[in-house]
């Protein structure tokens, strides 16, 4: 199957902070693994991704997992022609970024664990954590073995210290609380992606645990409130020496989430190939 679009990237897909099973093979090409699916995704060219999976597949799964529907170069067109450099020049880097439709328990579990570690060991303690709780499938184009992310119940069920084993730190309280809530139906989550985003955030964040830079992340990436405005580490270093303390993210309040993302992808590379020189 094939996609064709002026904005998909997968390599700024990856590298987005969004997501955390999406895996670099070789240049140009990648592994992803949602929704008990493994799938590989390779970029021959600019506007052209490849997926080795059927129309069928595409149409039940991935058409909404890459939000091929939403029009992104609206967003960067604005952005390109407004008077904000920063935000011209990050939209002109990373044209590339949507934000995935991922599962919301995933993305709850996945955002409760990222909280104080940086992505390489967000992605090893996931792994470790599907490998122990998930179910081994094979890939049946490639023989792959992979792990399927985790059911609510399943790791409702987990030992504590089956958890701390896995690295999770003083996450695992927070990971067992949030699976339990979801498992025993206090929190519907299937639910809150039809709520507000506001509404969404607020009960999130009466879970153990999570707070609201979790919550925003949660509200974003996996219920698809585009209005969301995560601030981590990065956006704040974004707000503190661009805008000076205060960036009014209220001008872009559709789809701050999406302008979010783009000022996250931006600052990251640029910090991280200073730090190279």
């Amino acid at each position: 199957m094939i996609i064709r679009s002026d904005n998909i990237n997968l390599k700024q897909i990856a590298e987005s902070g969004q997501c955390f099973r999406m895996n670099e093979l070789e240049r140009n090409k990648y592994s992803l693994t949602a929704f008990d699916r493994y799938i590989i995704l390779t970029q021959p060219d600019d506007y052209t991704v490849e997926l080795d999976c059927t129309e069928e597949e595409f149409n039940k799964i991935w058409r909404s997992y890459f939000d091929l529907d939403y029009d992104y170069k609206r967003i960067i067109d604005r952005m390109l022609s407004g008077s904000d450099t920063f935000l011209k020049n990050a939209a002109e880097f990373g044209r590339g970024i949507r934000i995935l439709r991922q599962e919301p328990f995933e993305a709850l579990i996945s955002f409760i664990i990222s909280q104080n570690k940086n992505i390489p060991a967000i992605k090893a303690c996931i792994e470790r954590l599907c490998e122990h709780y998930g179910n081994r499938m094979v890939h049946k184009s490639t023989g792959t073995i992979y792990y399927t992310f985790p059911k609510p119940g399943v790791l409702a069920e987990a030992e504590k210290e089956e958890l701390k084993g896995l690295k999770l730190g003083y996450r695992d309280e927070y990971v067992l609380r949030a699976a339990r809530a979801v498992a025993d139906g206090t929190l519907k989550l299937d639910e809150l992606a039809g709520c507000t985003h506001q509404e969404a955030v607020n009960t999130l964040k009466k879970l153990y645990g999570v707070g609201d830079k979790v919550a925003n992340c949660v509200s974003l990436y996996g219920l698809h409130h585009i209005e969301a405005f995560p601030v981590d580490i990065w956006i704040k270093k974004v707000i503190d020496e661009i805008y000076n303390g205060a960036f009014n993210y209220s001008l872009y309040e559709e789809y701050a989430g999406i302008v979010q993302q783009y000022m996250f992808y931006y600052k990251r590379v640029q910090d991280l190939k200073k730090a190279d020189i």
